[in-house]
């Protein structure tokens, strides 16, 4: 009996975490220009389906481009950055800098928008969401 018992205690715990489990999910930018309008609208796409999973954009290279204060799109100059970044930052997304970049292109901080966070590293910060966070990973 008391196998028993604690076989469904287990299988209560395993199925009540199952149950419970929250998508998260790792965008990858490096390259603004091909990705920032694309890779936004899927991120809101995404949370339109999906609204409950946990989003972190992680930015490098010149996919940082698009956190920095005025950017916009460079053929459609009408899309600006920080407004759809502003929207999404409202439900739960988290954009990361790589602090990297930043010192290889001589940019400090303060150039960037308000919602920007940074990281020391967007690439380690991409292996650290996959493997120790099991986050799914996406490049726009």
């Amino acid at each position: 009996m008391r196998t028993f018992v604690r076989h469904v205690v287990l299988l209560l715990a395993f199925v009540s975490s199952v149950a419970f489990a929250q998508d998260k999910v790792v965008y990858h930018f490096d390259d603004a220009e091909a990705q920032a309008t694309k890779g936004l609208r899927n991120i809101r796409n995404h949370l339109d389906v999906a609204p409950d999973t946990k989003i972190v954009v992680v930015t490098h290279a010149a996919g940082i481009d698009m956190l920095m204060e005025g950017a916009r799109d460079k053929k459609n100059p009408n899309i600006d950055y920080a407004s759809l970044v502003s929207a999404l930052k409202g439900r739960g997304v988290r954009f990361e800098v790589c602090e990297i970049t930043l010192r290889n292109r001589s940019i400090g901080k303060d150039k960037f928008i308000m919602d920007a966070e940074f990281t020391p590293s967007g690439v380690v910060r991409i292996g650290q969401l996959q493997s120790r966070e099991q986050y799914a990973y996406i490049k726009p």
